[in-house]
């Protein structure tokens, strides 16, 4: 009777390094806080952004693309693109290295807080239960803004019905700043306030 040698993909003699070893020795190199350079292999429906960074494949959650409210990965990134990013964590255990691409940019929202009292304009980008959230540029360099939120159901804003009776995406507003709240990293406008005549 003839005997065959074991398939190689289900038995393993345990003596040649692994995969997974050669993962274990590249994130053992790797510490939290380093600055790294990556490609973008990979963008997940779910919200999950895949970046090649030696070999290795870390990973960037939606919340850490941008400071900014982000709807997709691809609004930030795309696919054979060069990013770096700050290394959140190496976790040895599940072979798993979060990103941030927001760690290595300026928090825009302490900017505003100097602003609070300004009239700018705005553009509705979505309608919640509890108002409207209107983004607003930052008025002392230009650049791309926050978004602020409209309460609609604030009895001073005048409004009784739901955001939708009286708004739709892409209105373009006048508001005023009217608070920033840090903690809560909550900006509030109020377009009624905007209309109103200075005090004096």
């Amino acid at each position: 009777m003839t005997s065959h040698p074991p398939h190689p993909c289900t038995t393993r003699t345990g003596t040649g390094p692994t995969a997974s070893d050669g993962n274990r020795a590249f994130l053992k190199t790797l510490r939290r806080g380093q600055i790294c350079t990556g490609t973008v292999t990979a963008i997940a429906d779910f919200g999950v952004t895949f970046v090649d960074i030696g070999g290795f494949t870390a990973i960037i959650n939606l919340p850490e693309l941008s400071w900014r409210r982000v709807e997709r990965p691809s609004d930030v990134v795309a696919v054979g693109q060069e990013i770096t990013a700050e290394i959140l964590h190496v976790d040895l255990e599940r072979e798993r290295v979060p990103l941030s691409l927001k760690a290595l940019q300026e928090d825009p929202l302490p900017r505003f807080v100097g602003q609070v009292g300004r009239i700018t304009k705005g553009v509705v980008t979505e309608l919640a239960p509890c108002g409207a959230f209107v983004r607003i540029e930052d008025g002392q360099d230009g650049m791309d803004g926050m978004e602020g939120l409209v309460d609609l159901a604030d009895p001073a804003e005048g409004h009784a019905g739901p955001p939708a009776d009286v708004l739709r995406v892409g209105d373009e507003l006048t508001v005023k700043i009217v608070a920033v709240d840090l903690a809560r990293r909550l900006i509030s406008l109020s377009p009624r306030q905007a209309l109103a005549p200075e005090d004096g």
